[in-house]
């Protein structure tokens, strides 16, 4: 299979290389972002998106903002890369990952004891991060491929393959997985509206993998339970509290009717999008733009006065899903939070 990197470092640049995931899969094209400003500004156009990319983008833009203040003066130095972390962690709200990323390198970046050290150990932390993303999504495909039978119908919303991480996918890196061990395996991918993900991104990634994949309209996927054509849904997360899975919206409908049909429905995420300190009722969803869902192009497809809602996420009982497949291991619900914790803390 050939490898997609969304994300990495530029040596030479001094900033972070990604691929701008709005132009595809017409266009293929690197955007360089050599400035927090600008890798912000990526972030919230959804150039770079998925919540495990997203962790790795926010620990390289701690990276980057260690790497281009000017301020000589240390104190004030690690004051200004607190201000440029804050604004990358709430460059979007919802995905867990993001935030980790950024806090976990600003945690190392303020042990430092110069502004030499905090640039070296801050570039040094955030690339350990990237390598543990990509190994973690190895180890969750490993993990989660034997529940997928060979021959099975799998149907999937939104993107959690290797453009959501660094590389190899978590709900796409089990059928990456299983398909490596030799089981056929083919995808339905929900197209996932407003902005397209499934049809554009997963569709695009799959066929370049050769693994079969039929792209459907979100309203199509109950049809296709009904009529038996589904085995299974897999899914990827935002953000997994103690009561709910945060995931692209519309995945709740999904989890309904799975249960309807009595479907297995796996969500596929790694250890940092757990979050054991929030629920349900604390955690903000994030409402895009209206635009995304007003127009579609240059064509405007709601009346101008007409007001429109657009949430970018859903939440999804524990009771709704079969189990999560994680690199550490599939787990059942309900979830055994201690050993989460534990598994936890050496991230």
């Amino acid at each position: 299979m050939k490898t997609i990197e969304t994300i990495r470092w530029d040596d030479e640049a001094g900033g972070v290389v990604l691929i701008d995931q709005t132009k595809l899969p017409s266009v293929f094209r690197m955007v360089r972002c050599t400035s927090v400003d600008r890798l912000v500004a990526a972030i919230v156009r959804l150039e770079v998106r998925g919540a495990p990319a997203l962790g790795v983008a926010g620990a390289y833009g701690v990276a980057l903002a260690a790497a281009k203040e000017k301020e000589k003066n240390f104190s004030r130095y690690l004051e200004k890369i607190e201000t440029a972390s804050a604004a990358l962690s709430c460059a979007r709200p919802t995905a867990i990952n993001l935030s980790w990323g950024v806090q976990r390198v600003l945690g190392h970046v303020m042990r430092a004891g110069s502004i030499e050290e905090a640039r070296e150990i801050a570039l040094a932390e955030a690339r350990k991060i990237a390598d543990e993303d990509a190994a973690a999504c190895h180890a969750l495909g490993a993990h989660g491929a034997p529940l997928i039978a060979d021959g099975s119908t799998i149907l999937t919303h939104c993107n959690a393959g290797a453009l959501a991480c660094r590389e190899w996918g978590t709900a796409l890196g089990v059928v990456r997985s299983a398909v490596q061990a030799g089981k056929e395996i083919r995808v339905i991918a929900c197209e996932t509206r407003p902005l397209l993900q499934g049809a554009r991104l997963t569709a695009w990634e799959l066929d370049r993998d050769g693994i079969p994949v039929t792209v459907i309209p979100d309203s199509a996927a109950g049809y296709l339970m009904r009529n038996g054509e589904i085995d299974g849904v897999l899914v990827g997360a935002d953000r997994i509290t103690p009561d709910v899975v945060f995931n692209k919206v519309g995945t709740y409908g999904l989890a309904v009717m799975a249960k309807a049909h009595a479907i297995p429905f796996y969500v596929a995420a790694p250890l940092s999008t757990f979050d054991p300190a929030h629920t349900e009722e604390t955690v903000e969803i994030e409402d895009r733009n209206r635009e995304e869902v007003a127009t579609c192009g240059k064509q405007v497809i709601v009346p101008p006065n007409v007001p429109v809602r657009n949430p970018a996420f859903d939440a999804t009982p524990h009771s709704l899903v079969t189990a999560i497949i994680s690199d550490h291991g599939v787990f059942r619900l309900p979830l055994d939070w201690g050993l989460i914790e534990k598994n936890r803390r050496v991230l």
